[in-house]
């Protein structure tokens, strides 16, 4: 199934909800989504602690999905310590 959206609009929306969901420890954009390759791509961010994901997505599954657990795997494989958000709700 094809999204319309696009890969930079679905990577995007997919840090800030895992931002909102508390699960990345600081807020990340997404500054450029290169093709690399048949449905790889590499998402480059303005960040000193995370500077790339690179992202194969396989038939049947959606690139949002795929990004999201790239992202979430990166992240717990940094070392040192990561500043949680503080948040008031």
């Amino acid at each position: 199934m094809h999204d319309a959206r696009g890969p930079e609009t679905e990577a995007q929306q997919a840090l800030d909800e895992l931002f909102n969901e508390d699960l990345l420890p600081f807020k990340l954009e997404a500054h450029k989504v290169e093709s690399i390759g048949p449905a790889e791509y590499q998402i480059r961010f303005h960040d000193s602690r995370l500077h790339s994901v690179d992202v194969s997505r396989r038939r049947g599954h959606r690139f949002k999905d795929v990004f999201r657990a790239a992202v979430l795997d990166r992240v717990k494989k940094l070392s040192g310590r990561l500043r949680w958000p503080v948040r008031n709700k």
